[in-house]
């Protein structure tokens, strides 16, 4: 069995959360982005954002194409990494996936699973469900949604892509049982596999039947289904690079609009254990004296040794359309902050991805797991300090805290953390 992967995914917190799954397990995992890592030092399980998410269809599709040329090898087992709430362009980039498999290596079968158990995702009848509702009831599918529905086989049909439902009936029906129905889908050629699950013990039964992958046999989901293929295919990639102590406060930065953010931040302020510095769009917008300043107050207060929560501040009805020119700013704005930080956490892949970058960084050594869909790791590049990646939408009001509680002890004790 291939201890080799390679994760494609549409943002960087979902590269992080997939492959931190493989890292928990002994295997060399890490996340890149941009011009990234040179092919020689690519982990055994590398994870790649394709920075896809904000993308129409096709050029999203193209975007994968691309990639996968360039980092797709035949000893690595393929996982297409989706939003567990169908944001971004999941359905064309399958079918460019299928396309290239298919030109590759003759054949394309994907296993499709989106579910995340652990944050209450789950797929029932081929259709998403968010806490036990039909995700188009969800804050999220409000929000920002790509469909007309989270009917997943109506969503890959958008694209051409032909799928079968697999009902929790199958699922739970015995690994051999499942087995066999796998193959007779694949046998069909050029198809998807569209698989319900509830619990994590679903997608481990979908693991155990779906490996050793044969090739063209790759996997569409996110964290859920990754957990579940790390934990039957575990391997040795030796101790976890060691943390260095600090003095200097940790920078947190939430960018995400999802509600399970804001609250986190508002929670995390009111425990008093980190200083707010609340950000105005303007700032980041158009006034650029500002944004010298507001990087020259974060550096006093992280050479203080305080912890410091930055936050845009976007109302009760924020401009979607204004989101990547904010990050832009934010980023400039904290660039100087890189050399003056003890570590690093941000909310949001596009806001991690975007700072990280203005940071020179350019990848991440995985290391550990918070808590469902919150990683930690180690950053490549320019800089070396801890890192925290969260899904925006993931964890609860406590999990700033609990990230923020993380970080202190990691830049007090360093390696022993």
């Amino acid at each position: 069995m291939s201890g080799r992967w390679l994760i494609l995914a549409d943002d960087l917190t979902g590269a992080a959360d997939c492959a931190i799954a493989f890292a928990r397990r002994g295997l060399a995992a890490g996340v890149s982005w941009g011009d990234g890592v040179a092919s020689e030092a690519q982990p055994a399980v590398f994870s790649y954002d394709a920075d896809s998410r904000g993308m129409a269809a096709e050029p999203a599709a193209i975007r994968h194409r691309e990639l996968l040329e360039r980092l797709f090898a035949a000893d690595r087992v393929l996982f297409k990494k989706i939003d567990s709430t169908l944001r971004g362009q999941p359905a064309s980039e399958t079918a460019a996936t299928i396309a290239f498999l298919k030109a590759r290596i003759g054949a394309a079968f994907g296993i499709l699973a989106p579910a995340f158990p652990a944050t209450n995702r789950t797929t029932v009848a081929g259709h998403i469900h968010v806490h036990g509702r039909p995700l188009e009831e969800a804050e999220v599918w409000g929000r920002d949604h790509s469909y007309g529905s989270a009917d997943l086989a109506e969503v890959l049909a958008t694209a051409g892509v032909v799928a079968e439902i697999l009902p929790l009936a199958t699922i739970r029906n015995g690994v051999e049982t499942l087995k066999t129905a796998l193959a007779t889908i694949a046998a069909k050629g050029d198809i998807v596999a569209i698989c319900d699950a509830q619990t994590d013990d679903d997608l481990q039964r979908i693991a155990l039947a779906s490996l050793p992958a044969s090739p063209g046999r790759f996997f569409i989901g996110s964290a859920g289904l990754a957990h579940a293929l790390a934990a039957v295919a575990p391997g040795d990639g030796g101790a976890p690079p060691p943390f260095a102590p600090s003095a200097q406060g940790s920078l947190i930065v939430v960018g995400s609009l999802a509600a399970a953010s804001r609250a986190g931040a508002r929670k995390l302020v009111a425990g008093g254990s980190v200083a707010h510095v609340p950000v105005e769009p303007g700032i980041l917008l158009s006034d650029p004296e500002g944004r010298i300043a507001l990087g020259r107050s974060v550096i006093a207060l992280l050479d203080s040794g305080q912890d410091v929560l930055v936050e845009i501040e976007m109302g009760e009805k924020p401009d979607m359309s204004l989101g990547p020119r904010l990050v832009a700013g934010l980023a400039e704005a904290l660039a100087p902050v890189a050399a003056r930080m003890g570590a690093f956490a941000a909310t949001g892949g596009e806001t991690a991805a975007a700072l990280l970058s203005s940071f020179g960084v350019n990848g991440i050594r995985l290391v550990d797991e918070i808590e469902p869909g919150v990683a930690l790791g180690l950053t490549l590049g320019a800089l070396s300090v801890p890192v925290v990646t969260k899904a925006g939408a993931f964890g609860d009001e406590d999990s700033l805290g609990r990230i923020a509680e993380r970080l202190r002890t990691i830049r007090k004790k360093g390696p022993s953390a």
